[in-house]
């Protein structure tokens, strides 16, 4: 997200902000040790999430997802709006026994809270 630690490995490989949004109703978000989010899709209790779209170059994808920290993969996220994104998510056992945030709707809204 823009200003925030991992920031940087977007715009090293020129990636470029697109707009702020939500997800479709379907998402659970959790804090990793205080250090970034991981979201999850559920089939059970899931809420819109703030989140940001960005549009990065293919040649920078995997400098990208090597950066980030283990547990976070990318998958399929469907936003309010219906459309179809490719997006950060955290894998089951990243999130487990961690702490959901859902509730503060995003992670900007949560750290704010801090």
């Amino acid at each position: 997200m823009r200003g925030l630690q991992l920031n940087e490995n977007l715009l090293n490989v020129g990636a470029f902000f697109v707009k702020e949004t939500k997800t479709a109703p379907e998402y659970r978000i959790w804090t990793i040790n205080e250090i970034h989010p991981a979201m999850q899709r559920v089939l059970d209790n899931g809420a819109a999430i703030d989140l940001e779209v960005w549009d990065v170059p293919l040649s920078g994808l995997s400098s990208i997802l090597l950066q980030e920290p283990a547990g976070l993969c990318i998958g399929k996220v469907t936003l309010a709006d219906g459309e179809v994104v490719l997006g950060v998510l955290g894998e089951a056992a990243l999130c487990d026994g961690k702490t959901e945030i859902t509730v503060f709707g995003g992670w900007r809204a949560y750290m704010a809270l801090k």
